[in-house]
């Protein structure tokens, strides 16, 4: 059995389509208030407007960074956490570099997650590295971990939730074995039922994003 907190305590609750308009990004942070989530995931445009909202309350504010694809430069990446953090987040979900990981360019993906990681470790905020495990290998998938490992993050992650695939059990158990035990796991993409929810906590998961928060908790309550 699990508990309402213990599910509602792994959610961040996401608001990240970009046709979601401020009226929208108000009601999911009401939302995310009322059910006690972890946190809520906002385009980095919400997060002053989220962490208003949210003052009072303790979800916390996440954005994200690189989004969706990684490609942006390191130089980029930095100052979109730092303006991140100085507007109110508390976590930041970065994407890899994913063609420089295909490209077994390993040092760059290294030297691009630590400058994030340590820009943000240096104001007390977490980084959550979101691998894109579709467009990967698992040779990749585990490379992407060791350097995760090494750098010192937070918490590794599935998926944005916009590729071509989700949260997938053999990708979970593949970075449970190779990421550190200090390290968390964060799934996105398809965690939409609470059955879904408990079946990637036993894998080892300790957040999942997720649009269906009203639905999962409902069944709980």
């Amino acid at each position: 059995m699990v508990t309402y907190d213990e599910i509602a305590g792994m959610i961040d609750h996401s608001l990240l389509k970009p046709t979601l308009t401020d009226r929208e990004i108000k009601d999911g942070c009401e939302l995310a208030a009322k059910y006690r989530v972890a946190s809520v995931c906002v385009r980095p445009s919400d997060v002053i407007l989220a962490s208003e909202i949210l003052k009072d309350t303790a979800v916390l504010v996440t954005t994200v960074i690189g989004f969706p694809h990684g490609t942006t430069t390191t130089a980029a990446k930095v100052a979109e956490a730092n303006e991140a953090i100085g507007n109110g987040a508390i976590e930041l979900d970065m994407v890899l570099n994913i063609g420089k990981l295909r490209s077994k360019n390993y040092e760059y993906v290294k030297q691009d997650i630590r400058a994030v990681t340590d820009a943000a470790h240096a104001r007390k905020a977490l980084v959550k590295v979101i691998f894109e495990n579709c467009y990967l290998s698992e040779e990749e998938i585990i490379e992407a971990c060791k350097i995760c490992n090494e750098v010192g993050v937070d918490f590794v992650k599935t998926s944005t939730g916009y590729g071509s695939g989700g949260a997938e059990d053999k990708d979970i158990r593949l970075m449970r074995k190779y990421a550190d035990s200090r390290i968390q796991i964060k799934a996105a993409g398809g965690v939409r039922t609470l059955e879904r929810a408990i079946e990637i906590r036993e894998l080892g998961c300790t957040r999942f994003g997720c649009t269906a928060t009203v639905g999962i908790l409902e069944r709980l309550k």
